[in-house]
């Protein structure tokens, strides 16, 4: 009997000692902003100080005189989403992309509340420092949650909106939640998830939000890892729960006055295409574009179609406002 339960002690020692030594591999710090910036700013990115206290990355791509056109990311996303469209945007217009707080390398004071109302206070306050005129707003995810509502509550801001598998409507619309995100619902998870390291989980969640799987490379899961290990990061992203961003009723999206294009991938697990409906439907005049061969980001899955669908809009917008009556 002795010899048994010294057995079983060293065992559980051994077990013990796996844990903490397991534990100790996948523990992940923070990465320091000037090693961020170092490796994934562009030559084009910019920082601003808001009234906020946030210290904002945006990207600055295109002729300034040329019409504007924001880009605002999704939940965990950042700034590279768009470097597909970027590129393709850019020689017709003065497109600038926003990495939200606690995203790519905006940095936010400790503390920062984040909601979809504070990430479009972001977007007013930045479009008044850098003196923006009327702009065409687009966001893809939460980044969708954030542009509609900064066309519903800052409406001389914007000239017109497009929504990319925008968020917005009940959190029912979550037909196939990824691994991540369910793991956000227990204490337990959000420890994981903001202390460990996430690359095993991410890489197949990413998978799950596009048709073309080849597209979520290591250097691309690596990058999206990476950037959120940025200081205050994941206290940012882990005190927020995707999809309940923001909460999108008929009611407040009957009032957005400005054109609007609603792009959504009909093979989308996280967001379903039915929510693309309802936004059409419920803002007017709204034009719905489904792809059947893009999931959630069609930016990245469809970047050539959903980049010309969107500038053929643009330039619709911009040729009406030219006829109209001054």
């Amino acid at each position: 009997m002795a010899r048994l339960a010294a057995v079983l002690g060293v065992t559980l020692g051994v077990i013990i000692l796996l844990i903490i030594v397991a534990g100790v591999a996948l523990w992940r710090a923070d990465i320091p902003y000037a090693k961020l910036e170092a490796k994934y700013a562009r030559p084009t990115s910019k920082f601003i100080d808001l009234p906020s206290g946030v210290h904002m990355h945006y990207r600055d791509d295109g002729d300034p005189a040329k019409p504007v056109v924001m880009l605002v990311h999704g939940y965990g996303d950042s700034f590279l989403t768009w470097e597909p469209w970027i590129e393709r945007l850019s020689p017709d217009f003065h497109v600038i992309t926003i990495d939200l707080p606690g995203h790519g390398l905006t940095r936010a004071p400790a503390g920062y509340a984040p909601s979809a109302d504070a990430f479009a206070d972001e977007v007013d306050a930045l479009a008044g420092k850098l003196g923006l005129p009327p702009f065409a707003i687009v966001g893809n995810s939460m980044g969708g949650g954030v542009a509609w509502q900064v066309a519903s509550r800052y409406p001389a801001r914007v000239s017109a909106l497009v929504l990319v598998d925008a968020a917005g409507w009940p959190a029912s619309t979550l037909t196939k939640p990824p691994l991540a995100f369910r793991i956000l619902q227990s204490p337990t998870g959000i420890f994981y998830l903001k202390h460990f390291e996430t690359r095993p989980i991410t890489g197949p969640a990413l998978k799950a939000d596009v048709v073309h799987k080849d597209l979520i490379t290591p250097g691309f899961v690596d990058r999206w890892v990476e950037v959120q290990r940025a200081p205050g990061h994941r206290d940012i992203l882990m005190g927020m729960r995707p999809g309940e961003h923001s909460v999108a009723t008929e009611a407040v999206l009957s009032k957005i006055a400005a054109p609007t294009l609603v792009l959504h991938g009909d093979q989308d697990v996280i967001i379903q295409p039915e929510a693309g409906r309802k936004f059409a439907a419920a803002i007017p005049g709204a034009k719905l574009i489904t792809y059947p061969d893009a999931g959630h980001l069609p930016q990245l899955d469809v970047p050539d179609r959903s980049a010309s669908d969107v500038a053929a809009f643009l330039k619709s917008v911009e040729a009406s406002a030219a006829k109209e009556p001054a």
